[in-house]
């Protein structure tokens, strides 16, 4: 059974909460894949792969991941990755949109999300958003059948 995948951009803000001077900008962008439709059912789980620009951080760095997608049931779209930053040491980043049927447009494009160093410390917050203007027709036609 075919799988499917798409691309998608998220735009925003990071801010250290370890003590440490930086943050900024903060910009990802993925393409999801589902090897198979049996498979994704089970798990809702797509790899992703893609790059990361965080302001004094990383910069077009490449990212590995998944993203959890149960917006209908759970509500909830996870995003986790890891990637190593422009001084060689591995972060990743961990978010969550938490799907408010009453707040759509809010939360279906809105990701909040922490910044961890190697050792799993949290070393920011980032807050991201989809641009429904800008992204809207390139995410639509980057879905894909695989």
């Amino acid at each position: 059974m075919a799988g499917f995948g798409f691309r998608e951009t998220m735009r925003g803000t990071w801010a250290r909460t370890d003590g440490e001077r930086g943050g900024g900008r903060f910009e990802f962008t993925v393409t999801a894949r589902a090897g198979s439709l049996l498979d994704f059912r089970r798990s809702r789980l797509a790899a992703i792969e893609g790059t990361v620009d965080a302001d004094g951080l990383a910069r077009g760095r490449p990212l590995t991941g998944t993203m959890e997608l149960r917006p209908w049931l759970r509500r909830i779209i996870r995003y986790q990755f890891e990637f190593k930053g422009d001084d060689g040491l591995p972060y990743s980043f961990a978010g969550q949109k938490d799907i408010r049927w009453l707040d759509p447009l809010r939360t279906w494009t809105e990701l909040p999300g922490q910044l961890s160093d190697g050792v799993g410390m949290v070393i920011g917050t980032a807050l991201t958003r989809f641009d429904l203007r800008g992204d809207s027709i390139a995410f639509v036609r980057s879905f894909r059948l695989a």
